[in-house]
Order: C-alpha cells, then sequence, then structure tokens
C-alpha cells in the first residue's frame, strides 16, 4: 500500500507503510542524539526537560528535589516541611493559649513561725517612736510626744532633739544602745534584704532605721567635719537616795503626757557612743546607698563622730554619770574596731581597715585573751560582731598583706566564738530547757541570746557563700548545719518551745507576757491624763496591760527557766531596743525556706578592687 502526496518540491511523496517502523526507530535515535548533544552543551530549565524527557524518566525525576546542595526524596521533603509547618502552628496556638487563658499562680505555702514573728518584732520599733508619728505608725494607742526634747534644755545649742526612739517601758532616749540597735537592723537589712521584701518588710525596717538615722544627725552639728560634743541621752531615770523629782522613772505616764523638763546630758569626750553612732550611720549609708545625697549625708556624719572619737577620747559613762547606772560602757576599744570596719565598707577608705586591723587596738578591745564574757555581742561589746563582719572581708575579697595577719586572726577567734556555742563544749552553760547563758546566769538573758543566733547564722552563711561546708574547732570539723541547729534551737525556745511553753514576744502565739513593764501599754488611752503618781495605779495593778505591746520581746526567764508576768520586775518583763534589734537580725536570718542566700556584694560596693587592674597590653609593633 502507498500514500501519495504532494512534494512541497514539486514532485510526489511516497510514504511506505512498511517502512513505518524503520523511520520510527531512526526518529527516536534521532531524539536520542539530539538530547544527549543538548544536555552536554548548557543546562536546560524544567519546560525544555519536559519536552525532551519521556513519560517514564519525568515521573522517576519527580521522586527526588534538587535543593541546590543536596538531592533528597520528594516524599521525605514533604514530610519534612508538613512536619515543620504542624509544629509551628501547634507552637503558635500553644502560646496564644496560654497568653490568653487566666493564670492560677500557685500559691507559696504559710508562712514559717520566724517570719511571722518578725512582722511582729518590727511593729515594737513603731510603738517606740518618740516625737511626730507618721500617719501610717500603726499603733493606735500612741500619739506625738517629747515635742520639746531639746528645745528647753539651755546646755543643748542645737536646740532640736525631737525624734529618735524611747529605750524601754521608759521614755528616756539612751543614743549608746539606740545606736547599736540601728546598727543590728542595718546589718541584718545590709545582709538579707532579699528576705525582707520577701516578708513584705523590707520598706518598713528601712523606715524604722531612717528613723533613727535622722535623730542621730540631730545630737550633734552634722554638718560639720569637727565636732566638740555629742548628745548622750534625753530624759533622767535617777531615783537614788529617795529623790521625788519627777522625772522618766519616778513618774509612770504615757509619753504623750509627760509635762516634766527632760534634761539633755552632753557628752564631751566619749569615744564609744560616737564610735557605735559612726557605726549606724556608716551602715545605714549602705541600706540607702540608692539614695546617694541621703547616703552621703549619713557619710560625712559617721566620718565626723569617729574622728571625733579619736580625737576625745573617754567613756562616755564616765565620771559618775547617770549613764553608768543604766548602760555603763565598760571600754572604748571594741567601738573602735566595729566603728572603722563600718566606715570601711562605707567608704572604702584604706586608712579605717588599718585601723580596724591594727594589733594594739584588737589587743585592747580583747581579741587575744578569753574572759567569761568573750564572744558575747551587745550593746557594751561589740568586739564579736567586729570579727565576724572582718571574717567576712577574708572570707570573700581576702586583701592579703598588711592585712591578712589580724584578718586571719579574727577568722580564727570567730570561728573558736562558734564553737563556744555549741553544747559539747562547755564554755557556757545551758538551763534545763536549752537556753544558752551567755550571761552566765544574770537577769535579762535574752537580749544576749538573739545576738548570738544572728552571729551564728549570718557566719554559717558566709561559709556557705564561700563554698565551704564548715569550719574545725579542735581536730573536729563540724558542718554549717550545726551553727543552724543551734540559732533554731534558741529562737525557738523564746517563741515558746520551752518547759513553761511560753513566747517572749508579746502577741505571738496563744501564752505570752500579759504585764509588760512599759508605761505606754500599761495605761489606757482613754482621754484621761493621769499625772506623774496617778499612774501608779496603773504600775501596780494586777490586770493586764490595756494595750498589747506587738512584737515586743522582754527580757526572759531566769537560769532554772523560770519567768514571773509580773510588771514591776523589769528583769522578767521589760523590753528594750538593743533586745529587740538582736531578735529582728536573727529572725530574718532563719526566715524562708533556705533558698534566699545572703547579698555577698552590697556591703563591699564602695570597696575598690582589691588589686590593681593590670594595665592594657601593648600596641602591635609595627617596622
Amino acid at each position: 500500500m502507498s500514500m501519495y502526496g504532494r512534494d512541497p518540491w514539486g514532485g510526489p511523496l511516497e510514504i511506505n507503510a512498511a517502512d513505518s517502523a524503520t523511520e520510527d526507530e531512526r526518529s527516536r535515535n534521532l531524539n536520542d542524539y539530539d538530547r544527549a548533544a543538548l544536555s552536554n552543551s548548557r543546562p536546560l530549565d524544567e519546560t525544555q526537560q519536559s519536552w525532551l524527557l519521556g513519560q517514564g524518566e519525568q515521573q522517576k525525576k519527580k521522586k527526588y528535589v534538587d535543593l541546590g546542595c543536596i538531592i533528597v526524596s520528594r516524599k521525605i521533603f514533604v514530610w519534612t516541611v508538613g512536619t515543620v509547618l504542624v509544629a509551628g502552628l501547634l507552637a503558635g496556638l500553644i502560646t496564644l493559649i496560654v497568653k490568653t487563658v487566666p493564670r492560677h499562680h500557685r500559691g507559696h505555702g504559710p508562712p514559717d513561725n520566724y517570719t511571722l514573728a518578725l512582722h511582729k518584732a518590727l511593729m515594737f520599733f513603731n510603738a517606740q517612736r518618740s516625737g511626730k508619728l507618721p500617719k501610717h505608725n500603726n499603733v493606735s494607742w500612741r500619739g506625738n510626744s517629747g515635742l520639746q526634747d531639746g528645745k528647753s534644755d539651755p546646755s543643748w545649742v542645737l536646740k532640736d532633739l525631737v525624734g529618735g526612739y524611747y529605750d524601754a517601758g521608759d521614755a528616756i532616749k539612751f543614743n549608746f544602745p539606740a545606736s547599736f540597735a540601728m546598727t543590728m537592723l542595718s546589718w541584718s537589712v545590709i545582709e538579707y534584704s532579699a528576705k525582707y521584701e520577701a516578708a513584705g518588710e523590707l520598706a518598713h525596717v528601712k523606715e524604722i532605721i531612717k528613723w533613727g538615722s535622722d535623730y542621730f544627725l540631730r545630737t550633734f552639728n552634722s554638718t560639720a567635719d569637727t565636732i566638740d560634743r555629742v548628745a548622750a541621752q534625753v530624759g533622767s531615770g535617777d531615783t537614788s537616795g529617795g529623790s521625788t523629782t519627777p522625772n522618766d522613772h519616778y513618774c509612770w505616764m504615757r509619753p504623750e503626757d509627760i509635762d516634766y523638763p527632760r534634761p539633755v546630758t552632753v557628752c564631751h569626750s566619749c569615744s564609744d557612743l560616737a564610735a557605735e553612732m559612726a557605726a549606724a550611720l556608716a551602715a545605714a549609708s549602705i541600706v540607702f546607698k540608692d539614695n546617694k545625697a541621703y547616703s552621703q549625708k549619713l557619710v560625712h556624719g559617721a566620718k565626723t563622730l569617729f574622728h571625733f572619737s579619736r580625737q576625745q577620747r573617754g567613756r562616755y559613762s564616765a565620771s559618775g554619770s547617770e549613764a553608768a547606772t543604766f548602760y555603763n560602757s565598760t571600754s572604748y576599744w571594741d567601738e573602735f574596731v566595729w566603728g572603722s570596719a563600718w566606715l570601711y565598707y562605707a567608704t572604702g577608705n584604706n586608712s579605717y581597715l588599718q585601723l580596724a586591723t591594727t594589733p594594739g587596738i584588737a589587743k585592747h578591745a580583747g581579741a587575744f585573751w578569753g574572759g567569761p564574757d568573750y564572744g558575747v555581742l551587745s550593746w557594751d561589746n561589740k568586739l564579736a560582731g567586729a570579727q565576724v563582719l572582718l571574717s567576712r572581708l577574708r572570707l570573700f575579697l581576702s586583701p592579703g598583706y598588711p592585712y591578712e595577719e589580724m584578718l586571719r586572726t579574727f577568722h580564727n577567734q570567730t570561728s573558736i566564738i562558734m564553737c563556744s556555742y555549741l553544747p559539747v563544749f562547755t564554755s557556757f552553760n545551758r538551763t534545763k530547757g536549752g537556753l544558752i547563758e551567755l550571761n552566765h546566769g544574770r537577769p535579762q538573758p535574752l537580749q544576749y541570746v538573739v545576738n548570738a543566733a544572728f552571729l551564728a547564722t549570718v557566719f554559717s552563711d558566709y561559709l556557705d557563700a564561700a563554698d565551704t561546708p564548715g569550719w574545725y574547732c579542735g581536730p573536729t570539723f563540724y558542718s554549717t548545719d550545726v551553727l543552724r541547729d543551734f540559732a533554731r534551737t534558741q529562737i525557738n525556745y523564746i517563741l515558746g518551745k520551752n518547759p513553761r511553753k511560753m513566747s517572749y514576744i508579746v502577741g505571738f502565739g496563744e501564752h505570752y507576757p500579759r504585764h509588760v513593764h512599759h508605761r505606754g501599754a500599761s495605761i489606757p488611752k482613754n482621754k484621761v491624763k493621769y499625772n506623774c503618781k496617778g499612774g501608779w495605779k496603773w504600775r501596780d495593778t494586777s490586770k493586764p496591760n490595756p494595750n498589747t505591746l506587738v512584737g515586743a520581746m522582754v527580757a526572759g526567764p531566769d537560769r532554772h527557766d523560770g519567768f514571773h508576768d509580773v510588771r514591776t520586775n523589769y528583769n522578767y518583763t521589760e523590753p528594750t531596743l538593743a533586745g529587740n534589734a538582736g531578735l529582728v537580725a536573727a529572725l530574718v536570718a532563719l526566715s524562708g525556706d533556705g533558698s534566699t542566700k545572703i547579698d555577698k556584694n552590697t556591703i563591699f560596693s564602695a570597696v575598690p578592687p582589691m588589686f590593681p587592674t593590670p594595665p592594657p597590653p601593648p600596641a602591635p609593633w609595627k617596622p
């Protein structure tokens, strides 16, 4: 069979069917040849390849995806991209849900007993305020008082001693123990500000410290560089010889109703008082370091006071002053070490550190010998506190020569003091109920116990922060947990874990003293003004106090764990500023779940680097 067509060149075109297969094969061979030639000459795009590839080869190529750097299976590529997209959608959906659905915060557990007691212990300072009270003082039975302090006494030239705190159950302002109380509060804030904040008390305790610091700045010419006098006391309590002259001890009156003269005791040679006040202002300057103007004002006052203490040597309670009866100072050398240590931390001036580590001063302060009261921190003797404070410097900054020898001595003595607190040693007796007798059975023991509890806790925290698991007492190694156990057992005793099951903090627990030796708490606020003797009936009544002096730590039990809840027996029932300050410090140190540690760095804010910064490397050498 043949087919005829017209040849475009004019002749007939004949196509033979028998030759069609042969022609098809030649066409395919030609196509194969053309494809090979084209693929060798230049790359083809996807459209061109689709023209040239047969159907089978196109399907084979679709099984893979060329990503440029790698060829992967199309199936794997699709699954991977799909998985990423789905995961992204899920993540976005979860994020949207988390942000839009109301959150239910898991509440913290109930506060521990130390935190609960801390709230109350701080309130005691509100009740002791003198002067024009702030509106938020939150002690309903207290009002403005002592508004004429300093103004009516011709011996005081500055004429303004309004403010500050009443010392105890009377209305006298003793600046020596009050300044120690403020120093202890500032120390506790510097170390444990995070714990105060967690308890919601940081602003409160700072306000308490500022109230005291503002008053101290009025007790001398704080704008001067040199001074020649300091107010030591406002009010009088001398009833010797049967004196019936109205004063703060003879009379039993609410502070708001006092109408008798309140003399000012001025001292011109009082190294102990001035150095302790300098310590209080220096420590407070660190607490308020974020308020630069106020902090610098406190530092300047501290420097002026400390210079005065060094220039005008003498004990503030010497020469038969009234202070010798109530707050007699045995020495001023311990205040030199204590005050210079605080001033070093507040200023970074090495001259204060040199003074604090002078062997002669340490020797006079009793750092190299024992004695029955060695290691007992109190308003009178600050050596134990100074040694712990300077051990901190060695543990964290290690300044080396020329301070290392004395700092190592202070550190070793601190370790010995901590050993003396442990029951296995016999430095101090204990009552049958477990209370350590740091004042050897004398009255009013609790103020010494709380200070020791604070020192033990803060020193154990220092060791932990320095990655030191404990310390040695002779050949025996003790864990830092032992110190915390000591502190807890002593504070727990005060909170009620004692033979009488009595809390010695007013308002804490169910069983606490109801006849506290305190004028303001024992006289009802009934719009009746009781005169000097008119208040005696409230002093002598067997009825409980009409006003609760919340947070007041009373003087404490006797050496047999006995306690007499009698208002007229101040050796059992009178609280003090210094005692409550130590209590607050110990409570905040022990509070919390143990996850919040000390603040290692704030106290060193003003301290320059221990070692000079190395010089920069030389510039590259150029030919």
